[in-house]
C-alpha cells in the first residue's frame, strides 16, 4: 500500500494531515510547497512539522515522512542538510544532484528528482476531511 502524499501550507494543514492519519493508524508523507525550502526555508518547515507531531498524541508512533522540495537550487539542498531534514526534493542539474546525494548519503538522508503527487491542502475549506478521504484512498 502506497503512503499517501498530502501537501501542506502551515500549521493548520499540518496539523489536520497528522491528525487525520493517526486517526487512521496510517502514517503518510507530508510534503511542503513546490520551492518551499527556497520560500519559508528549512528550520520553518521542520519545525511546523515537529509541531504538528507534537499537537497529537500518537503521531510518532507512525512514523510520518516529511519532503521538502528545494527546486533547483543546491544552496537550499545544503541548508536542509544542515537543518536535519531527511527527504528533499532537488530539480537541478544531475552532475550536482550526484554532489549532492554523496552529501546525503553520509547524512542518511535522500534526495528525489521528481515531487510525489498528492493532496495539495492550499485553499482546501476543510482540511481534516479532506485528508480522512484522501488518506482512505479516496480523491478530494
Amino acid at each position: 500500500m502506497q503512503r499517501p502524499v498530502i501537501i501542506v501550507h502551515s500549521f493548520a494543514h499540518a496539523r489536520a494531515a497528522v491528525g487525520a492519519a493517526t486517526e487512521l493508524s496510517r502514517a503518510v508523507t507530508l510534503a511542503s510547497a513546490p520551492d518551499a525550502g527556497m520560500q519559508s526555508g528549512p528550520a520553518w518547515f521542520s519545525s511546523l512539522i515537529e509541531q504538528a507531531l507534537d499537537a497529537v498524541p500518537g503521531a510518532r508512533e507512525l512514523e510520518m515522512i516529511s519532503l521538502l522540495d528545494c527546486g533547483e537550487k543546491p544552496g537550499y539542498v545544503m541548508a536542509a542538510l544542515r537543518h536535519g531534514v531527511k527527504q528533499i526534493c532537488y530539480t537541478g542539474s544531475a552532475e550536482t544532484l550526484a554532489k549532492l546525494r554523496e552529501i546525503a548519503e553520509q547524512l542518511d538522508a535522500n534526495i528525489i528528482t521528481e515531487r510525489p503527487q498528492g493532496l495539495d491542502l492550499l485553499g482546501v475549506a476543510d482540511a481534516r476531511v479532506s485528508c480522512l478521504a484522501w488518506i482512505n484512498g479516496g480523491s478530494d
